[in-house]
C-alpha cells in the first residue's frame, strides 16, 4: 500500500506549509488544544473534496480544467469560470509564492542564523525549488516529497511529544468542539488554510499522470486518505507544540521554537527550522506545479511536465515569489484580487466537483454514492460559507 503513496503527498505537503502552521502555532498559543476539532473537520474535508478530484483525474485522464471545459457549453459561463480559476490560480499562487519562499527562510534562519548568507536565502530556496522542477519528473518529485513530508512529520510530531501535553485535554479538545470567546475567526481560518482550491487541480492532475486504470481507484482513495491524514496529524502536532509554548503570542513557528530553547534547549531552534524549512520548500515547489498544470490545461498545451510553456508558467511564479520577498515587495492590490478570486473559486469548484462526479456520462460506475453526496453537499455548504467570509473580508465588511 505504501508503494503506491504519490499525488497525496504533494496535497498534503502543499496545505501544510508556513502559513497553515502559523495559523495552528496561533491557534495553539492563544486557545490551547480547544480548537484541535477544529483541524480535524478541515482534514475529512479536504479528503472529501481531493478524494473527488483524484478519481475524477483517474476516470476521465483529464485535468479538472480540461473537464469543466468539455463539461460546460453555455460560453459565457465557462468563460467566466476559466477566468477565475486562471486569476485565482495564477495570479494568487505568484502573489502568495513569497510566503511559501519566505518559511522556508526562516527555516534557514532558525538552522543557520542572520548572518552572512542571511540576504540570499530567498535566492537559494528560489534556485532549488527551481532545480528540482526543471530537471524532476513527477516520479522523481514525488519520491523527494515523500523524503520532505516524511522529515517535516517527524520534526513536529517529536516537538509535540516533547512537550509532554495532556492526553486527556488532546482527546477532549478532538472529540468534543468548543468555541471560546473570539476564536470563531481562529476556526474559520484553521479550514481555510486547510481546504485549499488549488490543490484540486494539482490532485486531479497528478493523479492522471500517476495511475491509467480505473481498476487503480482503490490505490488512488487509500494515497489520499494516508497523506492528508499525515497532513493533518502534522498540524495537529504544531498546535499541541504551541499550547504548551510559554507564550502569550507569537507571530510564526520560529518564534515559538524560542519560546521552547529554555526548556529544550537548541533542539527545539533544530526541529522547528527542519519542519518549517521542509514545508516552505514543499510549498513553494506545488504552488508553481499548480498554476503550470491549470494554465496547460486551459490554454490546451501538450506534452505534459515537459512542455516549454509549462515551465515559463512555474518559473515565472517561482520568480515573482523570491523577487518579492528579497526586495520586500507586499503586492497588496494582487493579494487581494487573488483573496477575492479564491474566495469566489472555493465554492464554485466544490459544486463542480460534486456535479462532475455524480455524471454517469464522465464516471461511469465509479460516481458518488449517497453518503459521499450528502457529505459534499455539507462541505459545498461550508466552502459558500468561507468563501463569502473571504470576499467579505477583503472589501471590509468581516
Amino acid at each position: 500500500m505504501f508503494k503506491k503513496i504519490g499525488p497525496g503527498v504533494l496535497v498534503a505537503a502543499a496545505f501544510v506549509g508556513p502559513g497553515t502552521i502559523t495559523v495552528c502555532t496561533l491557534a495553539g498559543v492563544r486557545f490551547g488544544y480547544t480548537l484541535i476539532w477544529a483541524v480535524l473537520l478541515s482534514i475529512l474535508a479536504t479528503m472529501i473534496l481531493q478524494e473527488m478530484a483524484g478519481r475524477i483525474g483517474v476516470v476521465s485522464q483529464n485535468g479538472l480544467v480540461d473537464v469543466i471545459k468539455d463539461e460546460l457549453k453555455v460560453k459565457w459561463i465557462k468563460n467566466t469560470i476559466i477566468g477565475i480559476v486562471l486569476g485565482a490560480i495564477l495570479i494568487g499562487n505568484a502573489a502568495y509564492e513569497a510566503g511559501n519562499i519566505g518559511g522556508a527562510t526562516l527555516g534557514l534562519e532558525g538552522l543557520f542564523g542572520q548572518k552572512g548568507l542571511a540576504s540570499f536565502y530567498p535566492l537559494i530556496i528560489g534556485g532549488f525549488a527551481f532545480l528540482l522542477l526543471w530537471f524532476s519528473s513527477y516520479k522523481t518529485l514525488e519520491k523527494i516529497f515523500v523524503g520532505l513530508v516524511g522529515v517535516m512529520g517527524i520534526c513536529f510530531v517529536v516537538s509535540a511529544i516533547l512537550t509532554k501535553p495532556s492526553i486527556s485535554e488532546i482527546v477532549k479538545g478532538t472529540f468534543v468542539p468548543g468555541l471560546p470567546e473570539d476564536s470563531l475567526l481562529m476556526v474559520i481560518a484553521l479550514v481555510g488554510t486547510t481546504v485549499v482550491p488549488y490543490n484540486l487541480f494539482l490532485h486531479a492532475s497528478l493523479a492522471k499522470e500517476k495511475w491509467k486504470s480505473k481498476n487503480e481507484l482503490k490505490a488512488v482513495k487509500w494515497d489520499t486518505i494516508i497523506s492528508i491524514a499525515l497532513g493533518g496529524l502534522v498540524s495537529i502536532a504544531i498546535l499541541i507544540t504551541a499550547s504548551a509554548a510559554p507564550l502569550q503570542d507569537v507571530s510564526n513557528v520560529m518564534d515559538m521554537a524560542k519560546g521552547l530553547e529554555p526548556l529544550f534547549g537548541k533542539s527545539a531552534i533544530y526541529f522547528m527550522g527542519v519542519g518549517l524549512l521542509a514545508a516552505g520548500i514543499t510549498s513553494a515547489i506545488t504552488a508553481p506545479l499548480a498554476a503550470a498544470f491549470v494554465a496547460s490545461s486551459c490554454f490546451g498545451w501538450d506534452e505534459g511536465m515537459g512542455n516549454k510553456k509549462f515551465k515559463l508558467i512555474w518559473s515565472l511564479v517561482l520568480f515573482f515569489g523570491v523577487f518579492f520577498l528579497s526586495f520586500d515587495i507586499t503586492p497588496i492590490q494582487i493579494i487581494q484580487f487573488a483573496q477575492i478570486a479564491n474566495g469566489i473559486l472555493l465554492p464554485v469548484m466544490a459544486i463542480l466537483l460534486l456535479w462532475i462526479v455524480n455524471k454517469k456520462s464522465i464516471m461511469g460506475n465509479h460516481k458518488n454514492s449517497l453518503i459521499q453526496n450528502v457529505l459534499g453537499f455539507i462541505i459545498v455548504g461550508f466552502a459558500i460559507f468561507l468563501g463569502t467570509k473571504s470576499i467579505l473580508k477583503v472589501i471590509g465588511l468581516f
